[in-house]
């Protein structure tokens, strides 16, 4: 590229010194001109390409780096699945209740696989604008029972102060089933955040004017201050919960959250601090119709 644009400076300084110097001679104006305008097109060229070529780069760091982690995430689950296939398969277990444990490690191992791929297809179809939401009014604490409905499943493996606050007859305007995703998903995250003892959650609803925003709160570990952004992007993961040894989540869970809040025109954000829980809020456009 910088090939390019040195003949290019030269060519500018004989374009304004033929201007210059034509005086009355009408050829020299219009030669001078011509080469002004050559060299103007050729530098907005130079910098457009430049403009392409590092936002190409980028883009392909990005998809790298994608790439990089599906696979490590994928590839984690298959060693597991394939070392006790092998395991069964050359009938090194004997014990019936060890064989019982391989399998019991083979299905958890597949359905945790089934999960990371489905919510890669949801996310991907969301992002590139290939989702399709049943858009319509909705009441808040609908979303909500949806969200406690099926957080049921995970909570029922251990005890929890969960406490719901909802303003009533608060409305938004969306797919029923995809806002109750995001929510269930925060209510999962503070789930898995959690110390094993004394695990509070609260999930509340508000509005203003303009907005209504759902929070859910938690006593957790807290995320710090630099991880905050991050832990919305794939693959990511508070540092927190992987110094703790918890949950082996994806780390697509809040990313999802966010495609989905952003295909709402909303936001997600996290307030918190280290080691005092966090609240995680979706904030949505308030809808006056009526369901």
């Amino acid at each position: 590229m910088l090939a390019a644009l040195i003949p290019t400076v030269l060519m500018t300084a004989i374009g304004i010194i033929l201007v210059a110097t034509g005086g009355a001679k009408f050829i020299g104006v219009v030669a001078g001109i011509l080469v002004l305008a050559f060299c103007a097109t050729a530098l907005v060229g130079y910098i457009m390409g430049t403009i392409f070529v590092t936002r190409g780069a980028s883009l392909a760091a990005v998809q790298n780096e994608f790439l990089s982690s599906v696979s490590h995430e994928l590839r984690t689950p298959l060693t597991s699945i394939r070392m006790f296939i092998d395991t069964l398969r050359e009938e090194r277990v004997q014990d019936p209740a060890e064989r019982q444990r391989c399998l019991t490690v083979i299905n958890q191992e597949l359905t945790r696989l089934d999960g990371l791929v489905g919510k890669l297809i949801e996310l991907s179809k969301i992002e590139s604008s290939h989702a399709v939401f049943d858009r319509r009014p909705l009441l808040v604490s609908d979303i909500v029972d949806d969200a406690l409905a099926s957080f049921e499943a995970i909570k029922f493996s251990g005890n929890v102060d969960l406490q719901v606050k909802i303003e009533p007859g608060l409305m938004v305007y969306g797919d029923r089933a995809a806002l109750a995703q995001a929510v269930g998903n925060l209510l999962g995250n503070a789930w898995k955040y959690t110390r094993p003892h004394d695990k509070k959650i609260e999930v509340s609803a508000t509005a203003d004017a303009k907005h209504v925003t759902i929070t859910v709160s938690d006593n957790g570990l807290g995320i710090p201050r630099g991880e905050q952004e991050a832990i919305f992007e794939k693959f990511q993961r508070g540092s927190a919960g992987l110094d703790s040894g918890g949950s082996s989540g994806s780390g697509l869970g809040l990313a999802l959250v966010r495609a989905i809040v952003n295909a709402h025109h909303g936001k997600v954000d996290v307030r918190s601090d280290s080691d005092r829980g966090a609240r995680l809020r979706i904030v949505l456009p308030r809808s006056s119709e009526t369901p």
